[in-house]
């Protein structure tokens, strides 16, 4: 993309926002973390799946990084809403550290390690809850959704150089040391946020604040709009399962540690061009349109895996189904916008709890089916589910959509 490009904006690019010091700072520590973290998954898949043998149990602990937020969604998100919010992503990163540390530990035991799992994705809650709440604070109006369009870019690419490159650097250096790399990830993260970013607090009368899991629940469940926002990032549910199921479906087909780099790097690859391509290609007056059709389409190439092609084709079928998935961005901007900044981070955090329940349920059922059924299989069948769920998903989105 050139300097001249002009996304979607009436103006704004991608170089103006990361012209800003602040979100500059949130972005570096966006990219540090996701990268560590990948790298992280990589081992943790590679680990349990060669101690156990299991696609049931190394899906449920990767349901793990999910079903936390069952709890940590409504509970701990509103953190954000009430203490200084650049303190809570720097606390939440260091205790991340301590954790995957602990993680990397020889010969802890398979429950303690799930317990380490939960613990990390607990303080996971606060930290995005925080950052989201502080971006429309830091870059306002098309500003803000060109950020958003950053950040999901970086995310998805921060994914794909994880996966990719975790992988290989797994087989190097044995799990231990791929675990403490992502805890020295969270260490930098923390660090260039204490630098690089002001201390803020939410905006509003404390009275407001003070009530903010009850009135962050009221805003969402009383804005149709808002819940159907909601539904439609919940469809990423079936396609999640495909992370959760690498590690057997790459044993399925004959590959190691690099084969499940590969394959849990092939979505997010999808998903990173078609974040610029959205942002690039299509209007903001015509994105919204484009939710539904775009959410149904994300689960269509999934169902292709039930014919079991090679990896090849595998890695092509995630990568298709990646670039449809680049809806959520736009999802994400639009409801965090709608939401008032005073209950910003409380709002967030529940829809972030749906989102990743969801989500945790899918990998987990899929890994049930997959013990029954294989991978490849089980995976076909998330994705023809999830076409008919996200059907209805866009059907609803097309009656409250903005005209």
């Amino acid at each position: 993309m050139t300097e001249d490009d002009r996304p979607d904006t009436g103006g704004a690019r991608f170089r103006d926002v990361l012209a800003e010091p602040q979100f500059r700072a949130l972005w570096v520590a966006q990219l540090l973390s996701v990268l560590g973290d990948q790298v992280a998954r990589v081992a943790l898949a590679v680990l349990v799946y060669t101690e156990t043998a299991s696609a049931g149990l190394t899906a449920l602990t990767y349901a793990l990084t999910f079903l936390p937020d069952l709890v940590a969604g409504p509970l701990l998100s509103g953190i954000a809403d009430r203490a200084p919010r650049r303190a809570t992503m720097v606390v939440s990163d260091l205790l991340r550290a301590g954790l995957l540390a602990l993680m990397a530990v020889p010969g802890m035991p398979f429950w303690a390690l799930c317990v380490l799992v939960v613990a990390g994705q607990l303080l996971a809650a606060p930290f995005a809850a925080a950052r989201a709440a502080i971006l429309p604070q830091v870059l306002h109006g098309e500003r803000y959704v060109v950020a958003s369009a950053v950040s999901g870019t970086t995310y998805q690419s921060g994914q794909v150089l994880g996966f990719a490159l975790g992988g290989p650097l797994v087989a190097l250096v044995g799990v231990p040391v791929a675990l403490l790399a992502d805890a020295a990830t969270f260490v930098l993260s923390a660090v260039v946020l204490q630098l690089g970013v002001v201390e803020q607090r939410a905006t509003g009368e404390p009275d407001d604040r003070a009530t903010g899991l009850r009135a962050g629940a009221r805003i969402v469940a009383g804005d149709r709009r808002l819940r159907t926002l909601v539904a439609l990032a919940c469809v990423s549910a079936f396609v999640v399962t495909i992370e959760g199921l690498a590690a057997p479906y790459a044993a399925a087909l004959g590959g190691g540690p690099v084969a499940v780099g590969l394959l849990l790097a092939a979505n997010p690859l999808g998903a990173a061009v078609g974040i610029v391509l959205l942002a690039r290609l299509v209007p903001p007056a015509r994105r919204a349109r484009l939710l539904g059709p775009l959410a149904v389409l994300s689960c269509v190439p999934l169902v292709a895996s039930a014919l079991d092609p090679p990896l090849a084709g595998v890695v092509a079928l995630w990568v298709a189904s990646g670039l449809a998935c680049a809806y959520q961005v736009p999802a994400n901007a639009a409801f965090v916008a709608a939401v008032p900044d005073a209950h910003r981070g409380q709002a967030f955090g529940l829809a972030v709890t749906a989102l990743r329940v969801t989500q945790g349920l899918g990998v987990l059922l899929a890994g049930v089916l997959a013990e029954a059924t294989g991978p490849a299989l089980a995976v076909g069948v998330a994705g023809a589910v999830g076409v008919v769920v996200a059907l209805g998903c866009a059907a609803a989105w097309h009656r409250v959509r903005p005209a």
